[in-house]
């Protein structure tokens, strides 16, 4: 019902248009580079669906209008305009990606209690990609100006490149007006090493999802297609896969993201810092998709107070957070339960902290057992529906599963380069957590090495990649 349509990152059409646009930007004159971004961000955008794209230019206008009536008007008027501009986000938001499940549910309720059927009607539209994304953006910045933090930006089309700045256009980073907008008017010379070191993230992150990510995707999918007729340890392998399945998905396509910017000179924030290595979950969030973390944060766990309020009122904020967290990824009582559960974690960290500040295990402990927290979550993440859900955990739990079944998954090489995939990255998370000074093989004073690994690289991304157009886990959100 939800079809998604985009030029994906990991396509030959993404490749050439990267490059095609790249060049563009370095031989046209500055004066003009923006029209540039705009034009490709549009195509990029509307490369299947071009009617979505008056979706983003309505918003766009609402927002640019009212940025600039915030900044000329005191008192009730700029908080009646800065609401106006959260409400038509929001607005766009529920009617796309929110108005199915409620209607659902509203007659799920109605049914179970004898009421008349509710008449509103579902619909059969597709829904836009990275929708939430490029939304809480667009709040940010009105938001922003609001604060003070930020001007109203009076040019038009320049808002819109914000907006819609191609490389975190469907999944982010989402960037603040301040850290991005700026970038527009600067010149951006061509420099050698910034073309080099954006091409490098984006092979690591091209490794990361064509030959880690989606390969466990083959694995976790075969298992989570039917999940009441599979072992114990078939089951558990699939959880511990999609954990790094997610994680290699979202933080490649955040490297693409970021080093195909970097490559035309621009820096969008750091999205993810090596989660995995976290010792409690409340680090893991300081390290998880860390710009949507931020946002709510400093818009929504802030104003209703943060922690520094009586504990019932600390308990409601981090659970009314965790909540729309949860519900921001995805309009399934699914992504709620994951983020409650987080929310549940955090609570429980958090009173651990306060009872027993000196008591801590060792650091291996900590960091597995925070993984395995997160990974578990993941399950709700990954299903379909909470029944799935149940059954996922129930059978890995139950005494009555059998802990293996012959036969059961006959791709035995998918398993072996999966965990080479997941050793490799694990492996260069922890050398630049725990040693940050030694050298990379991508970084590397040894001329001849920098030079040779980047070839052996490609050479893996193209012998061990798969490339069945696997779409971003992320772009559905």
């Amino acid at each position: 019902m939800f079809a998604q349509h985009t030029m994906l990152f990991n396509s030959f059409p993404f490749l050439l248009f990267f490059l095609t646009v790249t060049v563009a930007f370095y031989a046209v004159n500055h004066t003009w580079r923006w029209l540039l971004l705009l034009i490709a961000s549009c195509y990029f955008y509307a490369y299947l669906i071009p009617g979505y794209l008056l979706v983003l230019f309505l918003i766009i206008g609402i927002d640019f209008a009212a940025s600039i009536l915030i900044e000329k008007n005191k008192g009730h008027k700029r908080r009646f305009y800065l609401g106006l501009s959260i409400v038509s986000n929001l607005a766009v938001l529920f009617i796309f990606k929110y108005h199915n499940f409620f209607v659902e549910n509203l007659r799920l309720i109605s049914a179970n209690i004898s009421l008349n059927p509710v008449i509103f009607k579902t619909w059969k539209w597709a829904l836009p990609i990275g929708l939430s994304f490029h939304t809480f953006q667009a709040m940010s910045y009105t938001i922003e100006v609001y604060r003070g933090n930020q001007k109203a930006e009076r040019h038009l089309g320049i808002y819109a490149l914000y907006v819609m700045f191609y490389p975190q256009l469907v999944a982010g980073p989402i960037e603040r007006p301040q850290n991005l907008i700026h970038q527009f008017y600067e010149k951006h010379p061509v420099k050698f090493q910034g073309i080099v070191a954006g091409l490098k993230l984006m092979l690591w992150g091209y490794f990361m999802k064509v030959v880690v990510a989606d390969r466990l995707g083959i694995y976790v999918d075969y298992i989570f297609r039917d999940v009441a007729f599979h072992s114990r340890l078939a089951l558990i392998t699939a959880v511990f896969f999609y954990s790094f399945q997610i994680y290699c998905d979202f933080a490649g396509y955040s490297l693409i993201a970021i080093g195909s910017a970097k490559a035309m000179g621009f820096t969008l924030s750091t999205n993810f810092n090596r989660p995995y290595l976290a010792l409690s979950l409340r680090d893991f969030w300081q390290r998880w998709n860390i710009t949507l973390s931020r946002w709510f944060r400093d818009y929504l766990y802030y104003p209703l107070g943060g922690s520094r309020v009586a504990p019932s009122k600390y308990i409601f904020n981090v659970t009314v957070v965790f909540i729309l967290s949860g519900l921001w990824h995805g309009a399934n009582w699914t992504f709620i339960a994951w983020g409650l559960l987080h929310g549940i974690y955090i609570l429980v960290g958090h009173l651990r902290r306060s009872r027993f500040p000196k008591f801590i295990f060792n650091p291996v402990v900590e960091i597995t057992f925070t993984f395995l927290l997160a990974s578990f979550a993941w399950i709700f993440f990954r299903s379909q529906n909470l029944q799935e859900a149940f059954m996922v955990i129930k059978r890995i739990f139950s005494p009555n599963t059998p802990h293996i079944i012959d036969g059961e998954f006959e791709q035995r090489s998918v398993l072996v380069y999966s965990l080479a995939g997941i050793m490799t990255v694990m492996i260069t998370d922890v050398m630049a957590e725990f040693f940050p000074r030694k050298q990379t093989i991508l970084h590397n004073r040894r001329g001849w090495v920098r030079l040779a690994a980047p070839v052996g690289l490609i050479l893996i991304i193209i012998l061990f990649g798969v490339f069945d157009g696997g779409q971003f886990i992320y772009f559905q959100f």
